[in-house]
């Protein structure tokens, strides 16, 4: 049966006209698949050594690497996080287990969201506040479900395989972990205390989006579902808090991986594009976000912009060279695990984060 391309949330798509702060025509591109040979041949599939260069003006804690590779190590071991699964019923458990442990206020947004494919799927966003009585806030959030399908994988008899979603997924969410843990730890909370509050929020149902092989002519858009429902239930609120700016992590575990500025964050938050950028230098990780453009995505931070009209950035890599998928080799296959798990990303990414958060004031 000849299958049919269908628009992808993460392909690439370039800006052709603003109507509006909630309105964009977006033009696609497709992906293609590639013999296995070529799998392992793009990008920089190596363990990168590369260490920090020197820093100028560091604030904060210490990330551990390897506390959030162990953070994304256990939520792997539940097995693939896909929708109405026990493995995705019990990591959401233990996601908000981990949060109240390290002292956040935990918030479960459950709903009954439909699939493209008319498939109910039992939702739940998990809200971990931190200092939650502070009115000015920032907000930090990553996807924790995995992908159903591994339908862009070089051999089409994984198409129906579930994704184990170390990169993508699960390396976000332990990105969080980490900077939770922190929070809490003595030596942190005996030094410093933050004069925001902050949300870890966690997004359900992001990765249910049509799969390549799907005879679906329906319009609407079919990922990040678990976001979209977040964003209107925040914009429908009475009172809201003062959420300065999110930061979105999609994909932030990866080898090789580098974080190009993402076309819909500078259209829509380009002060935290630059904030963000420039406390990676400050730390010594700048050449891990390039200052240069990327490609625009369909991504949970959009209704986070257009609906609860909070300027969100997308921290998520871009691998220019590589042509099975410019978000690397693993993306939506079989070998998104531990395997190709970088501890130098995830250190780049939340020392990153770490020197945002601690210079606020």
């Amino acid at each position: 049966m000849k299958k049919k391309q269908h628009q992808l949330r993460k392909t690439t798509i370039a800006l052709l006209m603003a109507v509006s702060n909630s309105s964009l025509f977006l033009l696609t591109s497709s992906l293609f698949l590639l013999p296995s040979s070529l799998l392992i041949s793009c990008g920089n599939t190596k363990k990168s050594t590369t260490e920090a260069t020197t820093v100028a003006n560091p604030v904060g804690p210490v990330f551990s690497a390897d506390s959030a590779y162990l953070f994304c190590e256990q939520q792997c071991a539940f097995g693939p996080r896909t929708m109405n699964s026990a493995a995705h019923e019990q990591c959401g458990e233990w996601i908000a287990r981990k949060f109240h442990d390290y002292g956040m206020q935990v918030t479960l947004q459950r709903a009954d969201l439909r699939g493209y494919d008319g498939t109910v799927l039992k939702s739940t966003n998990i809200i971990a506040s931190y200092r939650p009585e502070q009115q000015d806030r920032i907000m930090l959030c990553a996807h924790w479900d995995s992908r159903p399908w591994a339908d862009n994988d070089p051999d089409e008899a994984n198409h129906h395989t579930p994704v184990m979603a170390a990169n993508d997924g699960a390396s976000g969410v332990a990105v969080m972990l980490e900077i939770a843990r922190l929070l809490s730890a003595p030596d942190t909370t005996r030094t410093t205390n933050l004069p925001i509050g902050i949300d870890f929020v966690c997004f359900d149902a992001e990765d249910w989006g049509t799969p390549q092989w799907a005879e679906y002519d329906g319009s609407g858009d079919t990922w990040a579902l678990g976001s979209h429902h977040w964003a209107e239930q925040f914009s429908a609120q009475a009172s809201k808090p003062r959420v300065r700016y999110g930061i979105l992590l999609d994909m932030v575990g990866g080898e090789g991986a580098r974080f190009y500025q993402e076309q819909m964050s500078t259209y829509y938050a380009p002060s935290v594009v630059k904030k963000v950028w420039a406390a990676a230098e400050a730390v010594g990780y700048g050449s891990y976000f390039p200052k240069s453009e990327g490609n625009g995505i369909t991504d949970d931070h959009l209704p986070v912009n257009q609906k609860a009209q909070i300027p969100c950035i997308d921290i998520i890599p871009h691998y220019p060279d590589c042509e099975a998928s410019g978000f690397g080799p693993t993306w939506h296959t079989i070998h998104d695990d531990m395997q190709h798990i970088d501890r130098n990303t995830l250190q780049a990414v939340g020392q990153t984060l770490i020197q945002v958060l601690f210079s606020e004031q």
